[in-house]
Formats: C-alpha cells, structure tokens, sequence
C-alpha cells in the first residue's frame, strides 16, 4: 500500500517556519527566546510542533523575528526562497 504524505499541521508549519526564518537570520534560539520574553526550552517547544502556541506568543516571535505573522503561517514559507521573505 502506497503511504501518503501527510502536511503539516498548523502548529507545525508555524514552528518549522520559525526554526527557518530564525536561521536564515543566524538567530539563535536563546538570543530568540529573550527578544520574545519567552524561555529557550519554550521556543525548541514551538520550532518542533509539540507546544500549543497562544496568538500573543506567535505575534511576539514574529515581531522579535521582524516578519509578518501570516508569513510564519503559510505552508508555502517553507518552499520560498531567502531572498523573498524579506518582501
């Protein structure tokens, strides 16, 4: 039986979308973590899918991040280039 691939969560895209963008920026998760008022082992919680993220946190990663909240939600993020996160 052929198995399908299944998508991400949103949850997942969010994290993964993150974990992308912080290091695309050389960011690293401590430095990330501080500028968003949150703790290191909460945001490695996040960039793996695991922790249920509330709308104040994703918002404050974002801004700490410097990128549009409905861009760390777009599944697409993950497939787009370097070079088109910044517009």
């Amino acid at each position: 039986m052929k198995k399908t691939k299944t998508l991400p969560t949103a949850r997942e895209t969010f994290g993964l979308n993150v974990r992308r963008v912080r290091r695309l920026k050389e960011i690293s998760q401590e430095k990330l973590a501080f500028e968003a008022g949150m703790s290191q082992t909460y945001l490695s919680q996040v960039e793996g899918g695991s922790r249920n993220i509330s709308v104040d946190n994703m918002e404050a990663l974002a801004n700490a991040l410097e990128v549009a909240l409905p861009k760390l939600l777009n599944p697409e993020l993950l497939e787009l280039e370097n070079s088109k996160l910044k517009s």
